[in-house]
């Protein structure tokens, strides 16, 4: 695995995370909510790539 897209989602999810608690605590608790899903949507694209190349992948090892 690409060890570069792991530092990607950590650091995805530190900043979603530090985002989070900055709009909770001024009493923005639906941004908060939003960005958190946002970040979750971003991390989930990376992953549908990665999974369409494992997929592509394993196609072509079996002649599929």
């Amino acid at each position: 695995m690409d060890i570069d897209l792991i530092f990607k989602i950590a650091a995805i999810g530190i900043i979603v995370s530090v985002l989070n608690q900055v709009l909770i605590r001024s009493g923005r608790e639906e941004q908060a909510t939003m960005t958190t899903l946002a970040g979750l949507i971003v991390v989930l694209m990376m992953m549908i790539e990665q999974i369409n190349l494992l997929f592509n992948t394993v196609k072509s090892v079996f002649g599929l």
